[in-house]
């Protein structure tokens, strides 16, 4: 007779939760459809993000203003934003980067659905997305939809998305770092770009990954 000492149950998965950073795949058919981990959601007034030690979301800032994101935001596992994404966002912005932001690929994903907290994952479409500099630094935030969506899951490239939409993105990114009586917002949007562009970040930032972690 077997006892819980002997090992895990079978099928009971792995003993430890993954990294959702360095232990989830992005997914086979990336660049076209990527795994993304869900770091806060349109109701949040608190910023999260995943602790890149522990893997677990903590609280990055309370909002100061009453502002909160208008869509699913997160992050691509396995992405890097290093030298290679700075390059391309120097290349398309036209203004000196100095480094990508150190961080993985964000990725903003529109959906129908109410989702009551963060801390999960999803399969996105990516559709386009916003060059932001922050500081000099590259900081893409990729807009995606999310798969299967019955409002936008048909979606597959930026110009399909209401620009109402895209400005309120664009607004929520370059005030959220804003406090009042603080100084202007460090962030600055210089590009809006569609699919292909997405893809070629996307790819970029794979490459940078594997540059600094190599295989995990």
């Amino acid at each position: 007779m077997s006892s819980r000492a002997d090992g895990p149950e079978k099928g009971a998965g792995p003993r430890w939760k993954p990294h959702p950073w360095h232990g989830v795949s992005i997914g086979a058919d990336a660049p076209v459809v990527v795994t993304s981990f869900i770091e806060i959601v349109p109701t949040d007034t608190v910023k999260y993000e995943v602790d890149k030690a522990s893997g677990y979301l903590k609280v990055d800032r309370p909002q100061k203003f009453s502002n909160i994101c208008p869509s699913l935001y997160g992050m691509i596992p396995q992405t890097y934003c290093g030298p290679q994404v700075a390059a391309l966002a120097a290349q398309r912005s036209g203004r000196a980067v100095r480094a990508g932001d150190g961080d993985p690929l964000d990725i903003c994903v529109l959906s129908e659905k109410a989702f009551s907290h963060g801390d999960f994952l999803l399969r996105a479409i990516p559709i386009g997305g916003l060059l932001l500099l922050d500081q000099g630094e590259a900081d893409d935030k990729i807009i995606a939809v999310l798969e299967g969506d019955a409002a936008f899951g048909d979606w597959r490239e930026l110009s399909q998305c209401p620009a109402t939409m895209l400005e309120r993105l664009r607004h929520y990114f370059l005030t959220y770092k804003q406090s009042p009586g603080g100084s202007a917002t460090p962030c600055e949007i210089t590009n809006a770009y569609g699919c292909a562009e997405a893809h070629t970040v996307i790819r970029a930032s794979q490459s940078d990954y594997a540059a600094r972690f190599g295989s995990l």
